[in-house]
C-alpha cells in the first residue's frame, strides 16, 4: 500500500550511492569495491555512475562533518538511529552541505524515499524533519562547522578527520601544515597515468589524447635536490607520466586496456624514479601487489634483466601477474610468499613499498581515514622494521634499497631507519599522493 502512495522516483545515482554508503558503514566493505560491485550489478554507467561516485565517496569521506551536523539537529545519539536511516540522513546532509548543484527539495525528498524503500517508512517523517531543518539552517551550520580549524578538535570536524589524526599531524607538522594537509585530503585526487614505454611513447599518447579532445599534459615532479637525477635543480623528472584534466572519455580506458597506459599517481611513479632500475639488473620488488610499480620497473629496465615480485596475498599476487600480462612483460617473475620470509640475496636493487597506514592517499580512498588508528601505526611499524631488514639482506654489497610508503607519519617514515636521502611528498604541496621515499645502500657484508 505504501508503495502505491509513493510518487517519488529514486534517481539511479542516489540509489547506487545509498547502497555504497550502507555497504561501507553497515558491512564494513571498502567503499571503492562496494561501489564498483553495485554499479556493475545495476548496470549503471555514464553520468549516473559518475554522480553516484561523487555522492557516495563524498558522503563517506565527509562522515565526520556530517555526523557533527546531525548531532546538532537530532535529540538522540547517532548510534541509536537505525543504520539505513542514518545512511539516508548522511547522504541527504552531504547533498545539502556540499553538493551545490542539488536543489534542497530533491536532496530531502530522495533521502526520505530511500529510507522508505528499505522498510523504514516509520522514520520517514523524522528524516524529512531533520533534513528540512538542515536546509533552513545550512548557513549557520556551515559557519559553525566548516569555518574554524584553529585547534585539532575543530579541524577534525571541519576537515572530516579522526581526532587522533588531526592531533598527530598537529604535533608532527605544526598547526599550519596540519591544517593545509587536512584540507587537501578532501580535494579531488589527481588523474595521472604512466605510459608503457615498451609499447609507445609519451608524445604519441598525448597526441592521441588531444586528438580525442582529452585535456592531458606531461608531468614533472618537484622533489628535494638530493634526489634530483634528470631534471633541473630541485626537479625530479617523470618522463613517462601524464596528467589528465577533466573527463577521460573513451580513449583513456581503451589505452589502459591495450596496455599502453596504467593509472598511477605521480607520487607513486617518483618511487621508481628514485630506485633508478637499469637494463640487465637483478631487482627485487617486495610487497609488490597490485603490480603498478612492478610494471614501471620492468619498463625502465627495457624488460631486460630479472625482476622478482614478491606478494603474500593471493589475490594481489594474481593482480601483479595480470599487470605483467597486460603490459607484455617477460622479465617479471611473481612469487606468492611472505616477504619477511623470502630469504633471497644478491640483488642490485630492492624496492620495499611497505604496508602502511595510507595517510597520504586519503583523497583517493574515502573510507581509509575511518579504518586507521594509532594502534594500526604501531602494528605496522613492527612489520616495516622486519621487512626493511629482509630487504637489506637481499642486496648485494653496494646495492641500493628504496623504502616507500604512501603515508605521512614520522613513526613509519623519518623515524624508520637511517637513509642517505629521503623525501616526504604531500598532497597539499605536491598535488599528488603523499609518498615517503627513502634510499640507502648496503655498504657491508651484513646489510
Amino acid at each position: 500500500m505504501s508503495e502505491a502512495r509513493s510518487s517519488v522516483a529514486i534517481a539511479p545515482a542516489r540509489q547506487l550511492a545509498f547502497e555504497t554508503i550502507r555497504a561501507t558503514f553497515e558491512r564494513d566493505a571498502h567503499t571503492e569495491r562496494a561501489f564498483r560491485q553495485a554499479a556493475d550489478k545495476g548496470n549503471v554507467g555514464g553520468r549516473e555512475r559518475a554522480q553516484a561516485q561523487r555522492l557516495s565517496f563524498g558522503t563517506v569521506q565527509r562522515r565526520g562533518t556530517l555526523d557533527a551536523a546531525l548531532e546538532r539537529l537530532v535529540d538522540r545519539p547517532l548510534r541509536e538511529i537505525d543504520p539505513p536511516v542514518l545512511a539516508g540522513l548522511r547522504l541527504g546532509m552531504y547533498e545539502l552541505l556540499f553538493a551545490d548543484g542539488t536543489p534542497d527539495h530533491a536532496a530531502v525528498d530522495q533521502a526520505v524515499e530511500l529510507v522508505k524503500r528499505v522498510g523504514a517508512a516509520h522514520a520517514s517523517g523524522f528524516v524529512n524533519a531533520v533534513l528540512r531543518r538542515a536546509g533552513r539552517e545550512r548557513e549557520a551550520l556551515a559557519q559553525s562547522l566548516l569555518s574554524d580549524d584553529s585547534t585539532p578538535e575543530a579541524a577534525a570536524v571541519a576537515h572530516s578527520a579522526p581526532l587522533w589524526l588531526a592531533q598527530m599531524w598537529w604535533r608532527e607538522l605544526g598547526p599550519e601544515d596540519a591544517r593545509s594537509l587536512l584540507a587537501a585530503c578532501n580535494e579531488p585526487p589527481e588523474l595521472a597515468f604512466r605510459v608503457n614505454t615498451l609499447r609507445t611513447d609519451r608524445d604519441s599518447v598525448l597526441t592521441c589524447l588531444h586528438d580525442a579532445g582529452v585535456a592531458a599534459s606531461g608531468a614533472t615532479y618537484v622533489a628535494m635536490d638530493g634526489m634530483n637525477r634528470t631534471g633541473s635543480e630541485g626537479v625530479l623528472a617523470l618522463p613517462e607520466m601524464i596528467v589528465v584534466e577533466g573527463q577521460t572519455g573513451d580513449t583513456v580506458p581503451q589505452l589502459v586496456a591495450a596496455g599502453e597506459l596504467t593509472p598511477q599517481s605521480r607520487g607513486s611513479a617518483a618511487v621508481v624514479e628514485v630506485l633508478d632500475p637499469q637494463p640487465g639488473e637483478q631487482i627485487l620488488d617486495l610487497c609488490a601487489g597490485p603490480g603498478i610499480k612492478t610494471g614501471q620497473i620492468a619498463a625502465r629496465m627495457g624488460d631486460r634483466g630479472e625482476l622478482i615480485s614478491v606478494e603474500n596475498d593471493p589475490e594481489r599476487a594474481a593482480e601483479v601477474a595480470a599487470q605483467a600480462t597486460r603490459l607484455g612483460l617477460r622479465s617479471v617473475t611473481v612469487i606468492e610468499a611472505d616477504a619477511t620470509q623470502a630469504g633471497m640475496t644478491g640483488f642490485d636493487r630492492v624496492l620495499l613499498d611497505a604496508p602502511c597506514s595510507d595517510l597520504g592517499a586519503l583523497a583517493s580512498r574515502p573510507d581509509a581515514r575511518w579504518r586507521k588508528s594509532p594502534a594500526t601505526i604501531e602494528r605496522l611499524v613492527e612489520v616495516q622494521a622486519e621487512l626493511l631488514q629482509r630487504g637489506l639482506e637481499a642486496l648485494r654489497p653496494g646495492g641500493t634499497l628504496v623504502y616507500s610508503t604512501c603515508t605521512i607519519s614520522k613513526r613509519e617514515n623519518e623515524e624508520r631507519t637511517d637513509f642517505e636521502d629521503s623525501i616526504q611528498l604531500r598532497p597539499d604541496h605536491d598535488r599528488t599522493t603523499g609518498f615517503f621515499i627513502g634510499r640507502r645502500k648496503r655498504d657491508d657484508g651484513a646489510g
